[in-house]
């Protein structure tokens, strides 16, 4: 694998996107773009919600991406516009980047990127840049749109500016600076955006960042499905609402063992610290956690600390309101779904003969886990959850951060036309917007290539 973002010679003329986007640069700027830079989507197979624990995940890449045209000049700003018309132009001078984390407007994802490759390079000034976005990831679908917004950001910068870094590097970097925007997300997404490659799924593991290929069984494949509900994690409380209550469980079941609690963050760094099993984990968990949801006296009043304490260190800005912490289901979920992610890599690596019916299951399995135990499901997901499941599918999941966006489904196949025309029917067809949305909506999808810098060849 390539250690740098490649670099791409491409005949516009055999590509619509590409010239169409090239156009419309022309149209807004009155110049040519200089270069393009490309960042995909994901879709996650299985490991949901465990990236920020510390665990490994297992996701591809797919054909959906974030493209953006690009001039640079010594104008000292930093112009952005959209081909989606709903997203409205920006401009913000290159020496005084702001990023409104109240305010989560695409702009302010892109400047996110921008900052964290000017920030890591120690750049005291950047250069001009004009930019045009066109994105073909369904926004808010748990596909990671805003992440490889993010990703394509710091891709333009790193490129407008004539510096170097490695993928490890630029995802790295990528995935610290969307915390900018106030997510505090865990690394998953920024990852398989850079490292991804065409043919392999990959596991991500973290500390340090590596990415190993897993071969997908043949015989089947991924559908993926959007139920039409959006949820901006970035304007909502959910997404690190969970963050903040696997912190908390990390830092009593950490208690219990007599262990300095107060450096730990991670359900993952406790399980080093302890040296043991997933298993043991999960035992320990139903030792110390009980599944009533704990108060803030409570949690105040096991670790010894006060409650401004728990506001100050262990809470984040958007969860200060938070009275109720489901602690046991949290970390019964993170223990369990990160066994669930190495079984899938071993059945994947062992390619037994019923490895299709293993896989399903796991995937089954996370779902059922995602919906109960962490409660980032929704009524709309379930339901084409259930759906996939009827139609033919051997496994299906919702993938992403939850709440709405999209199911990804494992599907033999010789099932696959009767798979897409059943869910079409049952979910698509007798909902009028959900039918106006099918078409970008239900899709088969591979594992595609990682970020890039295109050049008309």
């Amino acid at each position: 694998m390539a250690t740098v973002p490649p670099r791409i010679e491409v005949l516009f003329s055999g590509n619509e996107r590409l010239q169409k986007l090239k156009e419309a640069f022309r149209g807004k700027y009155g110049q040519m773009p200089q270069f393009f830079a490309c960042a995909p989507g994901r879709v996650n197979l299985i490991g949901e919600h465990i990236d920020y624990c510390g665990y490994a995940v297992l996701p591809m890449a797919i054909e959906q991406n974030i493209l953006a045209a690009v001039s640079v000049s010594d104008s000292k700003t930093i112009q952005l516009a959209n081909t989606e018309p709903k997203y409205k132009d920006f401009t913000v001078s290159a020496d005084g980047i702001f990023i409104d984390r109240e305010n989560p407007q695409w702009h302010y994802f892109f400047l996110c990127g921008v900052r964290g490759i000017q920030e890591h390079l120690s750049l005291s000034s950047l250069a001009g840049m004009c930019c045009m976005v066109d994105g073909t990831i369904p926004a808010s679908s748990g596909l990671s749109s805003s992440s490889a917004l993010v990703c394509c950001a710091g891709l333009v910068t790193m490129e407008a500016n004539q510096k170097h870094l490695s993928k490890v590097t630029l995802a790295e970097t990528c995935a610290k600076c969307e915390r900018y925007i106030g997510t505090e997300g865990g690394g998953m997404d920024q990852s398989i955006s850079f490292l991804a490659e065409e043919g392999t799924a990959k596991l991500i593991e973290f500390n340090p960042l590596r990415a190993t290929d897993v071969r997908l069984p043949d015989g089947a494949v991924f559908v993926i499905a959007n139920c039409c509900v959006e949820m901006n994690k970035a304007a909502s409380s959910h997404f690190n609402m969970r963050v903040v209550e696997c912190r908390i469980a990390t830092k009593m079941l950490a208690k219990a063992r007599g262990l300095d609690w107060s450096h730990l963050l991670k359900l993952g760094d406790l399980q080093k610290e302890l040296q043991v099993s997933l298993e043991q984990m999960l035992e320990l968990v139903e030792e110390v956690l009980h599944p009533e949801p704990y108060s803030r006296d409570e949690i105040c009043k096991t670790l010894g600390i006060s409650t401004e304490q728990l506001c100050e260190d262990i809470l984040s800005a958007n969860t200060q309101h938070a009275t109720d912490f489901k602690l046991y289901q949290r970390a019964r979920h993170v223990y369990s779904e990160a066994a669930h992610v190495l079984q899938f890599k071993a059945a994947c690596d062992s390619s037994p003969a019923n490895a299709v019916a293993q896989l399903g299951d796991l995937m089954n399995r996370s779902h059922a886990s995602c919906r109960d135990l962490y409660e980032c499901s929704c009524p709309e997901l379930d339901q084409l959850v259930d759906i996939c499941l009827q139609a033919g599918a051997v496994g299906s999941r919702l993938t992403g951060a939850g709440w709405g966006g999209c199911t990804v489904s494992m599907v033999p196949g010789e099932r696959l036309d009767s798979f897409l025309q059943t869910v079409r029917e049952h979910y698509y067809v007798p909902d009028a917007r959900r039918s106006a949305l099918e078409k970008q909506s239900l899709f088969v999808t591979r594992p595609g290539r990682g970020a890039a810098i295109f050049i008309e060849g």
